[in-house]
């Protein structure tokens, strides 16, 4: 604990003491009630504490936060999963990758794939992939006008998952389009 967090609590220390004077001292004839009343006012003093401390936890899950976009630069947090989240627009149609630098090329998932118009049913699974669940089989596919903010690409090559995938995956074939790609304090920082 440094000199900051002790004088923090050396605060809450004696603004406690000052509301529990306060509430013994004006009902000190119905010491019940006001003991009562402490415990009441106590427990709500702690959660107050407790919600403080605890509001970038809370923050982060309950009010995610977006990439952002300044200039040529995108900034990106890491989400509580411990990955990196980038929503993309297929055409119209919104898609969230999760950002994998371990694959080689821009993976959708069935679902995702059908969102974008791709009839799944349709495709050749000629490819073949090796993930860390195993060989998998893929289908090759262009995706037409690939959008992240403002950074339009057009055409992007990309696979189709045969099997069980959770989330599509943002590849180095699409990460290599930026000029530096850096990890730092949590955040993914793409530039152009």
């Amino acid at each position: 604990m440094d000199s900051e967090d002790t004088a923090r609590l050396i605060y809450l220390v004696l603004l406690g003491s000052v509301i529990a004077g306060y509430f013994l001292i004006s009902n000190r004839a119905r010491m019940g009630e006001a003991a009562r009343q402490a415990a009441l006012w106590g427990f709500i003093f702690i959660g107050v504490i407790v919600a403080y401390g605890l509001w970038s936890d809370v923050s982060q899950t309950v009010l995610p936060q977006q990439s952002t976009f300044e200039g040529g630069r995108i900034e990106v947090p890491v989400r509580t999963d411990g990955h990196y989240h980038l929503t993309l627009h297929v055409g119209e149609v919104p898609i969230e990758f999760v950002v994998d630098t371990g694959a080689s090329g821009v993976v959708l998932s069935q679902e995702d794939a059908a969102q974008v118009g791709i009839d799944t049913d349709t495709l050749i699974y000629g490819g073949r992939a090796s993930t860390a669940n195993g060989e998998v089989r893929t289908a090759r596919v262009t995706l037409e006008n690939v959008r992240l903010g403002k950074f339009q690409e057009g055409r992007v090559r990309a696979y189709v998952n045969e099997g069980e995938l959770a989330n599509s995956l943002l590849g180095m074939d699409y990460l290599e389009r930026f000029n530096r790609i850096e990890i730092q304090r949590g955040k993914l920082v793409l530039e152009r």
